[in-house]
This record gives C-alpha cells, structure tokens and sequence, in this order.
C-alpha cells in the first residue's frame, strides 16, 4: 500500500526524523491559510499524488507570499500530473502539502529496503541527492553505499556513522543524521514497510537534518496489524478494479494488454503472463486467485476481467492442488452464465479432480476451449484473440 508524502512525513516524527513544518490543504483557500499559519518568507506548494517525478511535471513550486501561494495552489489543483511513475494517463491532483521553505546546503539520498539477496534489511546512502536514483546506480554506482543490517540487533550507530561518513555528512552533523537513520530504520520495521525513500535528506544552514520528501511503501500482508497505516490509504489513488478484487481477497494488478488471466498463484500467474507474451499476446492483468477461491470469488473475478474495456479474451489456469478442478469449473460456468460472457474463453486445468473438471465444462454447452497445457491455453488465446 502506498501513502502521501505527508502522511509519510506524520509517521517519521513520530520516529524522531526531523521533518519541515507543513499542513495538507485540499483547497485554494485552505493552502492560502496553511500558508499564513507557516508565516515563512518561503513556502513550497506540493502536489501529492502516489508517484514520483512531481517537480518535473511541474507539481512542485517555491512561493515567496500568500499571492503566488494562491496562484500556485489553484495551478496545481485539479491538474493532471504526468511524470515517469504515472504512465500516459497521469493522475489528478486532490491536494497538496504546504509546507516551510528551508535554507539547504546540500542534497543527499537515503533509502530503506529489502535485499532478496540476503534477506536482510539494507540501509542505503548516497551524496547524489535530489536526482533519480535508478540513474545514479546505472551510471555512478560507486557512489551508493548499503548497510546490510542484522535483524537480532537492528541498525547499530557504527553502520549509521559509516553510512554518513561514506556519504560525506559534515563532520558536525554525523551525531544527527546517525539519529535520523536510527528513526528511518525503526520507521521502516515498526510500521512493515516495503520500502522508506527519503529524497533528498538535507543539511540546512541552521544545522538541521531534514527529511525534504518522504516516500514509504508497506506491506499489504502486514495491514492487520497496521490499522493506523490502513487509515492513511487514498482510494482515489488505486485502480477501481484493484480496490474491487482486494474486498474479495484477489490479488489483482490491471496491465495494459489484452488478455485477460484468471490464475491460482502468484508464481503460476507470473508464468502465465510470461507464457503469452513468449506467443505474441499481451497479458491485461496479474490475478490470482489464491488457493481457496470459491465459485462466488471466481464469478467476481470475471467481473473484474471484464470491466477492463480493452479485454478481447480470456486464459484462465489452474493448477488444483489445494484448490480443486471441479470447483474451479463449476465457477468459471457459472460465472461465464451469469456475465454473459462472448470473448473467447481458454481454460487449462490441471491437478486434482482434473477430469470432473474437464468433464464439468465439456457438458457446459458454453463455447469454452480447453487447452491441454500452460503452452497450448496460451499459444489459443493469443491466436483467437488476434483473429478477433
């Protein structure tokens, strides 16, 4: 789940990581107020949207008064920002962060995540604040420096201090920016995060160790334990057919082709989705529909396949392990019943009850064309859709 900068600034405070003074404000007027409750001679003026790339799309401004707050307020608001992270469509900016003007000296870069590799936690630093990370590691990649940290005892003040000392924090402000690593890090497994980006931190002329923007990412998984992180979450922000598929527990992600999947597991589904595009089609969705699915979730399943206009066909397949063939069946018929469906249908079933399975949809009377393997169901519904 992915929340505002804002909400993610509210969390670090209460971590002790220093952050500017700000206020979210939804309106023009309640930006001017904000503003006149910072009483800066510089305000920044922030669109919050869940993406990155803000200031290059123009969602980003330096007011110098309440006027160009004003202006810059009723610029911003309503736009469609378009940036790197958002795809084509962009998205519509609800509100803003208003927020204090600081003095900086110097931009850095500090990130929280998780190393498959290792299975730890990596703490990274780099001086190269302020610019697209994934640029810095593809063409500067000595000046990235981790900190692989040992679960047991967390992130110890040396691998703090060395991080900084790497990163070339002024001798003076080590003591604060060990501490707002400190924070970052219990931030990040307090809350189970996924990911803590701060970029940039800053040094200021006063001597403070900001957090300037703030993006934490969390883990879905871990939300039930989390219910004041689940209070932050923005619907407006999410795809409607995800918000759909999360109420009956489908692990849903919309994608920009034409063939819609319908899987049981996450590493089935990945496959699947390879699968087609090896045979030229392009995959519209990631869906899995997990080990207990249900005729009544298979039924929803479809639905939400099929909300995506650009859907010309559908591949559903199923390995029956925990979940059986026959279930499996019984939903895709009645759920191709109950919607109607008159896109081709590809179903590949395999595993236990395969054949009732089988034998559930042959005597469907429904056009639905069984495959007799992952390549064959693939190689089918790339070939139908194409003729459609």
């Amino acid at each position: 789940m992915n929340i505002h900068e804002y909400q993610g600034k509210e969390i670090l405070k209460g971590f002790g990581v220093k952050v500017p003074n700000g206020y979210v404000a939804y309106t023009v007027d309640e930006a001017v107020e904000a503003a006149g409750k910072l009483g800066t001679t510089v305000t920044v003026v922030k669109a919050q949207i869940h993406a990155g790339g803000r200031g290059k799309a123009g969602g980003v401004k330096v007011a110098k008064n309440l006027d160009e707050v004003r202006t810059y307020a009723n610029e911003i608001l309503g736009k469609t920002l378009v940036t790197h992270q958002t795809g084509p469509e962009g998205k519509e900016v609800k509100r803003l962060l208003i927020e204090e003007g600081c003095d900086i000296q110097k931009e850095y870069y500090v990130g929280v995540v998780l190393d498959r590799a290792t299975s730890r936690v990596v703490m990274m630093g780099s001086e190269e604040g302020g610019t697209e990370i994934e640029e810095v590691a593809a063409e500067t990649p000595e000046k990235i420096f981790k900190e692989v940290i040992d679960p047991v005892v967390g992130l110890l003040p040396y691998q703090a201090r060395r991080l900084a000392f790497n990163m070339n924090i002024p001798d003076e402000l080590l003591g604060k920016t060990v501490k707002f690593m400190t924070g970052l890090y219990q931030a990040f497994v307090e809350k189970d995060c996924s990911i803590a980006e701060i970029n940039p931190l800053v040094t200021t002329g006063d001597g403070e160790v900001l957090a300037l923007d703030a993006k934490l990412n969390f883990d879905d998984n871990a939300l039930y334990r989390q219910k004041d992180i689940l209070e932050y979450r923005d619907l407006d922000e999410e795809d409607e057919k995800e918000i759909k598929a999360s109420k009956y527990d489908l692990s849903y992600v919309a994608l920009d082709g034409n063939i819609g999947c319908m899987v049981n597991g996450a590493g089935l589904a990945m496959s699947t989705m390879d699968i087609i595009k090896h045979y030229g089609g392009e995959p519209a969705n990631f869906l899995d529909v997990g080990g207990g699915a249900t005729a009544e979730k298979v039924t929803e399943a479809f639905k939400i396949i099929l909300s995506d206009k650009n859907v010309k066909g559908i591949f559903v397949n199923i390995f029956g392990g925990i979940m059986k063939c026959d279930v499996i069946a019984e939903g895709v018929v009645a759920a191709t019943k109950q919607v109607g469906l008159d896109l081709p249908l590809v179903v590949r079933l395999e595993g236990t009850n395969v054949d009732l399975g089988k034998k559930i949809l042959n005597e469907s009377g429904l056009n639905i064309i069984p495959a007799d393997s992952m390549a064959d169901g693939a190689e089918k519904i790339v070939s139908l859709v194409k003729e459609a």
